[in-house]
């Protein structure tokens, strides 16, 4: 307990535009309770999943804002802060948004820090199913990887749960560009993986992602029915440059 206390005190020193901040923490009766600065509109997942109400229909500019923010909030994580931080538990329901729907990544009870150029003790393996990397089974270590990957699904979560509502009101070419570095980044091998910082190259335009590899796993879809929710679907250009990538590169499930 002592350990997790001292990591929840590095964590509350965070400082990022892009992550909740964490204001303090409250041990009593047995239970640890973390307290983050308060995010008026609530988290992603409502938003995707037709939670709130039909005016708050998310365009698809705020989405790829939201996608491009939780991609620079990886990288302080993994590569800009003092220690390397492993946040462990990537999905929708953990991004938050603020008064102007920014995304802020939040909930920070599974992240693990450890010292640059040390590796990683062995660990329990945590997080959420749909979006936990294959490696984690054989190893059980939490990694910037396994945080890639879990970027990844959240990137094809966001992007394949375009609201029809939208009316085919979005950028083809940007949701087929997020839609291949979803399936990069949550690609079974961790080493075929983009690192963060490459991720926001891809999406800033500075660089052109690779070509997804032959017979990558359709695995990525399949865990895309998360937590029991119904994903919707998407019906016009964005899903015929989808479905022509993948039969391109022969994925198989």
């Amino acid at each position: 307990m002592k350990e997790f206390i001292a990591e929840i005190v590095s964590i509350g020193r965070l400082q990022n535009q892009n992550l909740v901040h964490l204001l303090g923490y409250c041990r009593r009766h047995g239970e640890l309770l973390l307290v983050y600065e308060y995010m008026p509109k609530g988290s992603l997942d409502k938003y995707l999943y037709g939670e709130v109400d039909n005016n708050s229909t998310l365009s698809w500019d705020q989405r790829f804002w939201i996608i491009r923010g939780i991609a620079s909030a990886l990288i302080y994580l993994h590569e800009e802060w003092e220690k390397v931080v492993v946040h462990r538990d990537i999905k929708a329901s953990n991004v938050l948004l603020d008064d102007e729907l920014n995304a802020r990544l939040g909930d920070f009870g599974l992240a693990r820090l450890y010292d640059r150029g040390v590796e990683q003790e062995t660990t329990r393996v945590v997080g959420t199913i749909g979006y936990l990397a294959p490696e984690l089974a054989r190893t059980g270590k939490g990694t910037p990887l396994t945080d890639v990957f879990a970027f990844g699904i959240f990137v094809l979560e966001v992007t394949y749960a375009i609201d029809v509502r939208l009316k085919g009101d979005y950028n083809v070419e940007e949701a087929y560009l997020a839609l291949k570095l979803g399936l990069l980044c949550s690609h079974p091998f961790a080493c075929a993986r983009p690192s963060m910082r490459q991720v926001i190259q891809y999406l800033d335009g500075h660089i052109e992602p690779p070509e997804l590899p032959a017979h990558q796993s359709f695995q990525a879809l399949a865990l895309m029915q998360n937590e029991g929710r119904k994903m919707s679907t998407m019906f016009d250009g964005a899903q015929s440059a989808y479905l022509s990538m993948m039969y391109a590169n022969e994925a198989l499930i």
